[in-house]
């Protein structure tokens, strides 16, 4: 048999495994395996998965994951995110969208704390979604303002997800992190442009609060802004030796676990449900990314040892003549597709094999692309009819958003996504100059 039939088979033997409800990377892996044995016997088959899993082990970067997200849901569970809000409420109120610019901001943070976007929207929906409908914001305007800044959380380091890619990839976690920072934080801005001028020329969607919430006392104002910072000076804390080279990626994620945890024993939110529920939480996620890292270390094995990407870059180059530009929008435009049934980390797994060593290939950058990747997933998770965010929403919202003020909600959000995922794409080194920057250092 060709390879590239084999090739062929592998992948649809996996998308009917995944029709059937089975988990990710038992789907993955057990193909994987299977496929092993069938091409190599008893004596290379059967150690895919064990290498798979030694590789996994050995890799000392992998130690951030867990730290990262103990560090994430100690701050949710304490309620940090809580002063969060309250901060943006007090100080940005005064302003047309102000609460819906501050939610991005919320969003921001919450992306720094966590690296999930599962996480943004949930702290998004039921912290910062009944207090603008509360105050007359725009149901459709304060729905689309969720979905899009949770999309920030596997883009802003430290991304959970980014994580998975560079493993997948073999590259540097911290790159990929520094990768994502500037292309977030712009997507970010480019957001609060976008409220901010909509409310300017529609002020009913995003109106000013009242004299009465906005008239406290200025050291009330300064408490909040006290309480509302702190969640700010962890990530400094975390990065900042990293960024300047005193501390290897594993040391500063521990930095932030540890400051997280001492942050709220100081504030007295650290009790034995918070951390038995983190901790807990903490395990279930760890365990659950590294089962579909496995899967994907096997899958990638038998996909090396086929050569089946140089018969598809064959295909794509010689036999139908694209370009690696033509061929690279393909790949992204894939991406959107499976978006409508598929998450981030299982869009990754499935097409990694064939996707990584093919853009190495085409000679372009492994850590732009990771940025691409990211960027991509999150607009398909919010293009109907399908998305996964957009299903997410609906299970979060009060009962008067309905289905189709979600998707109302997401069109303009989406095009500015867009027009971010095209700038990274024209300009490279929005992406990957801080990275370049610090690693020169």
């Amino acid at each position: 048999m060709a390879y590239d039939t084999i090739a062929i088979l592998m992948f649809s033997s996996m998308m009917i495994m995944l029709l059937t409800g089975q988990r990710v990377f038992g789907a993955i892996g057990f193909v994987a395996v299977i496929a092993g044995f069938f091409l190599w016997g008893d004596r290379g088959g059967y150690d895919l998965g064990f290498s798979a899993a030694m590789k996994l082990m050995k890799w000392y970067p992998l130690l951030t994951l867990p730290m990262f997200i103990f560090m994430g849901y100690i701050l949710s569970n304490s309620r940090i995110a809580d002063d969060l809000y309250k901060m943006f409420h007090v100080w940005m109120g005064g302003l047309r969208g102000g609460l819906a610019i501050g939610t991005i901001g919320l969003m921001v943070l919450i992306s720094a704390m966590n690296g999930l976007s599962v996480a943004g929207m949930a702290i998004g929906a039921t912290i910062a979604l009944p207090e603008l409908l509360k105050r007359g914001y725009d149901k459709q305007m304060v729905t689309g303002v969720i979905q899009a800044g949770s999309s920030l959380g596997i883009l802003v380091p430290p991304s959970v997800v980014l994580v998975l890619y560079a493993m997948i990839a073999r590259q540097p976690v911290g790159q990929l992190w520094l990768a994502g920072l500037i292309p977030g934080l712009m997507m970010a801005a480019m957001f609060v442009v976008y409220i901010a001028v909509r409310c300017r020329l529609q002020p009913s969607l995003g109106p000013v609060l009242s004299k009465e919430e906005r008239d406290i006392p200025m050291s009330e104002k300064f408490a909040l802004l006290r309480a509302g910072m702190l969640p700010i000076f962890i990530f400094a804390a975390m990065m900042v030796p990293f960024v300047n080279g005193w501390t290897s990626l594993v040391e500063s994620s521990a930095i932030g676990a540890v400051a997280a945890l001492l942050a709220a024993v100081a504030k007295r939110r650290m009790t034995w449900e918070v951390f038995y529920h983190s901790v807990r939480s903490t395990l279930g996620i760890s365990c659950m990314f590294m089962w579909i890292i496995l899967a994907a270390l096997a899958f990638g094995a038998v996909f090396d040892g086929l050569g089946a990407v140089k018969a598809i870059e064959s295909i794509f180059t010689e036999k139908l003549g694209l370009s690696p530009w033509m061929i690279l929008i393909l790949m992204q435009l894939s991406f959107i597709l499976m978006g409508t049934f598929l998450d981030d980390t299982a869009m990754l797994v499935i097409v990694a094999p064939l996707y990584v060593p093919l853009v190495k290939a085409l000679g372009f950058d492994l850590i732009w692309y990771g940025v691409l990747y990211t960027v991509t997933t999150q607009i398909a998770y919010m293009t109907p009819p399908f998305g996964y965010n957009l299903f997410l929403m609906r299970a979060m919202a009060p009962p008067e958003i309905g289905l189709k003020d979600i998707y109302v909600s997401i069109i303009p959000f989406v095009c500015v996504m867009v027009l971010a995922l095209a700038l990274v794409m024209i300009f490279p080194s929005i992406a990957l100059w801080l990275p370049d920057y610090v690693y020169s250092k």
